[in-house]
Parts: structure tokens; C-alpha cells; sequence
């Protein structure tokens, strides 16, 4: 019988539990509440669920960022989120059906809230600004939705869309009425700077730059305006500095001293300008995991509980990610470099590149007997053959035909008893025999080779050696 009150209240506990989901999938999941472990890490920055927050998101790293203001007045980081979806290129949004996420500074207040949204829960970002329409930007309903889905948006998954939703609800009812969302292409590092340093969009984040170096030596959300075409930071209406941010300027002014100092250094070190090109976009790669390991209808299972059925969009895209391109300082693609005369790699010396061959093959196909010297001939024939060349070749045909002897009439004609001192002509000598070269040779092997006496009957080694040149001067080659 004690087992019955236990089971009444597990049965009570689970189905108060199904409607609570049910309540939060259907027109009441707006007032979806903060989960324990965020109020628990509020708890332990000293912070309260009505107090103001910042948003910050970071296309490259594919993160979103929620600051929370705690009791000293300044901002602290609550929680970063892994995106699961972003599409386009780095770079602002210019014009409807781009498909570029936006990037700038925008404000989220209560009416750009969306619970009905078919991504679960969205809330629009606010675009275009001031400073979209001062560039004639078109486009309309920018989101931060649920879903793994994107078309321009910043899409997250359906369980941080709803903590997201749930921290900018409480801090509009706690009394801000404009919630900042800061939407940056990277990290403002100086290594993401000196890498896109010649990027077409560089002049854009270094406006943009100064108000998220404001943020970050302040901690405090700065003023935002636009002029004359331009992001502008703490100034007053008529775009002047503003004194009581003269302290923040200045702060900044030195950091952005610092960072360009930092660049600067790396550059000097070789650090190459690059420029990144997306297929379409990105996301974390704590979610490209689970693409990769389920598949796009299994991450949309883990992601999208509460979304419409929209699917992952362009997963192709994502799994193939970025294309690094060096560019140049006009922001081109740099043409890969050609070989000069002076850069090209000298040609090794036959000599200096010896391969020697296997003497399996040496034993299955031996040089036909004068085939060494015709080699060596094609291999090393010159056009214009000097005159060293030349008696070499003289040389070579002299050594390898053996001299015409002389008939019985002509030694009979030739005879004269009056001369018998005199030295007998040279043609009735005998061809003096070919000495072997000596290896101390000063002559090319080219030469040598030319010069090299008909084979004998000992000379195995000598049509080895012939047969190793022409697979040495391929080497070369």
C-alpha cells in the first residue's frame, strides 16, 4: 500500500510533464522559463534574470554571445552558444536574396520578439539600421531563429533559441527597451586582422571594430549612431565626441594602437592575406560532428525538435567549409608564381646523379655489340661541334675502322732501291693500338664516351657503364 502513494505522484509528475512540453511547443512557448543551470550560473556571476544583456556573434567561429550586466554596472560573459547555422560569405548584408547574414550593430526590442515563429522561437535583429539604409541595403525579417536552417539568418538550435529568447524576454521586462546585438565576421583578433588585411570588406570591420574595442575596454554597450555614412560611437546627436565617453575613447584609441602594432608584426613575419570563401555559409563544428556522424535528418532530429520540418540547409555546403584563396594588396587572387631563369632549379650534372642499374635488368637486356657508342652519339651530340670535338671524333673514327692494307702492286710500285734510309711511308704501319683511358681524364664524359675504342671481348663492364647513361640523363631531365 506505501507503494501507492509513490506511483500516483510518478504517474502525476509525468503527465504535468507531457503538458509542459506540449505547452511549450504550442502558443505558449514564449513564456518558455530560464533553465536551472543558467539561473544557477547567474546566481554565481552575481547576477539577476531582469538585468540588461548584450548579444555578440561571430560569423568565422560560428559562436553567439550572451553578456549580462551584473552588479557593478558592467557587462560579463554569461554563455557562448555554437551556431548551428549561418549562410553567405563574410561581409554585410547589401540586398535582398544575397543570402548574406547581417554584420553591424543593431537593437532588438520587444516588438521584433516573434512567438510564433514556424523556427520554434526568433526574435528579428532590426535590419536594415540607420546605417543600412544610408547605403540604400534592402532585405527584411533578419532573424535569430531555431532550426539548423539559414537563408540570411543566424540560425541556432530549437534548446538555445529557447535560452536565448528566454534571457532578451526577462531582460525587456526588467526594463530594456533595446537590446544590443553586436554582429561581427570574427574575432577581432590580430591574427583574423593581419589574414584579411587585404580583404574588400576591411574598411567595413574596422569601423565597426571601434565599437566592439569600445565594448571590450568598457565593458559597457556603447552609444551607436551614423555619420556621414559611418558607424559612429559615443558621440553626441550633432556627431560630436561625446565628453562623458572621452575615457572610453581613449581606452579604445589604445587598444586599437596595440592591435595594429600586433598585426603589423605578424605581417613582418609572413603571414599570409587571405580570403575565405564560403559555398554558402557555415555553423560550429560541434554540429558538423553530428552531420557527419547522422546525417542531415538526423541532425535536424537533434536540433529542430520544435521547428518546422525546414530540413539543414545546404549541409553539402558546410561539410565541404571554407576555400582559403591569398589574395593581394588590391584584394585579387594571387596568380600563382612562375619559374624565372634565376629561380629555376639548376640541371644536375649526369656525373653528380649516378642510378645504378638493377643487374637483373643489365643481365635480361646487354647492349648489342656497338650499340654503347651510337647511344652515347644521340645523347650528347652536339650542334656545333668544336675543334677539341671535332679530332675527338676524328680520333674515334680513326681508332674504331682499322687502316686499309696496302695490295702486293702498290708495295712493288712504291719500291725504291735509292731510298732505301728513307722512313716507309705511314700508311704501311700498323695502326698504333688504342690505349684505355686513363681515369684521372680531364676531358667531359661526353667526349669520352665519343672517343671510346669498338668493344672487345673483355669488356662486359665498359657495356654496363653505356647502359646506366641513359637512365641517368633522364634523372637530369
Amino acid at each position: 500500500m506505501r507503494l501507492l502513494p509513490v506511483s500516483l505522484a510518478l504517474a502525476l509528475s509525468l503527465t504535468l510533464a507531457a503538458c509542459e512540453e506540449s505547452r511549450y511547443r504550442g502558443a505558449a512557448r514564449h513564456d518558455i522559463p530560464i533553465p536551472p543551470q543558467v539561473h544557477a550560473l547567474m546566481s554565481e556571476k552575481g547576477m539577476n534574470q531582469r538585468d540588461p544583456v548584450l548579444i555578440r556573434s561571430f560569423k568565422k567561429e560560428s559562436e553567439l554571445e550572451i553578456w549580462k550586466m551584473g552588479r557593478s554596472g558592467r557587462y560579463e560573459l554569461l554563455k557562448t552558444y555554437p551556431m548551428c547555422r549561418w549562410s553567405g560569405q563574410l561581409g554585410p548584408k547589401k540586398r535582398e536574396g544575397d543570402r548574406q547574414a547581417p554584420e553591424g550593430f543593431y537593437t532588438i526590442t520587444p516588438a521584433q520578439m516573434n512567438p510564433n515563429s514556424a523556427f520554434y522561437l526568433s526574435f528579428n535583429m532590426g535590419y536594415p539600421n540607420a546605417f543600412d539604409r544610408a547605403h540604400n541595403r534592402t532585405g527584411a525579417h533578419l532573424m535569430v531563429h531555431g532550426a539548423c536552417s539559414s537563408s540570411g539568418c543566424y540560425s541556432m538550435s530549437d534548446d538555445q533559441i529557447a535560452e536565448i529568447y528566454a534571457l532578451v524576454r526577462e531582460a525587456h521586462n526588467g526594463g530594456q527597451q533595446g537590446v544590443q546585438m553586436q554582429a561581427l565576421p570574427f574575432r577581432m583578433t590580430a591574427e583574423n586582422l593581419a589574414r584579411h588585411r587585404y580583404d574588400q570588406h576591411m574598411p567595413f570591420w574596422k569601423n565597426i571594430k571601434e565599437g566592439a574595442d569600445m565594448f571590450e575596454v568598457a565593458r559597457v554597450a556603447p552609444k551607436v549612431s551614423v555619420c556621414q555614412a559611418r558607424y559612429a560611437f559615443n558621440r553626441t546627436e550633432d556627431c560630436r565626441e561625446d565628453p562623458d565617453a572621452a575615457q572610453i575613447a581613449a581606452a579604445a584609441a589604445d587598444k586599437r594602437r596595440q592591435d595594429e602594432a600586433q598585426v603589423a608584426a605578424l605581417v613582418a613575419k609572413g603571414t599570409p592575406a587571405v580570403r575565405l570563401v564560403y559555398q554558402d555559409g557555415g555553423q560550429h563544428q560541434k554540429f558538423t560532428e553530428v552531420l557527419m556522424a547522422n546525417g542531415p535528418d538526423g541532425l535536424e532530429q537533434k536540433t529542430a525538435w520544435g521547428s518546422r520540418s525546414v530540413g539543414v540547409s545546404r549541409p553539402d555546403a558546410v561539410i565541404a567549409g571554407p576555400q582559403e584563396v591569398a589574395i593581394d594588396a588590391t584584394g585579387r587572387a594571387r596568380a600563382p608564381a612562375e619559374p624565372t631563369l634565376a629561380s629555376a632549379a639548376p640541371v644536375t650534372p649526369v656525373a653528380m646523379t649516378p642510378r645504378v642499374t638493377p643487374p637483373a635488368l643489365a643481365r635480361t637486356a646487354p647492349p648489342a655489340p656497338g650499340a654503347g657508342s651510337s647511344t652515347v652519339t644521340r645523347t650528347a651530340a652536339p650542334a656545333a661541334p668544336s675543334a677539341p670535338a671535332a679530332s675527338a671524333a676524328a680520333s674515334t673514327v680513326a681508332t674504331a675502322a682499322p687502316a686499309e692494307q696496302p695490295s702486293v702492286l702498290q708495295r712493288v710500285l712504291s719500291f725504291n732501291p735509292f731510298a732505301a734510309s728513307a722512313p716507309a711511308a705511314a700508311p704501311v704501319q700498323a695502326a698504333p693500338e688504342p690505349q684505355p683511358a686513363r681515369p684521372a681524364a680531364a676531358a667531359p664524359r661526353r667526349a669520352e664516351g665519343q672517343s671510346k675504342p669498338a668493344p672487345q671481348a673483355s669488356a662486359p663492364a665498359r657495356s654496363v657503364t653505356v647502359a646506366q647513361r641513359p637512365q641517368a640523363a633522364a634523372t637530369a631531365d
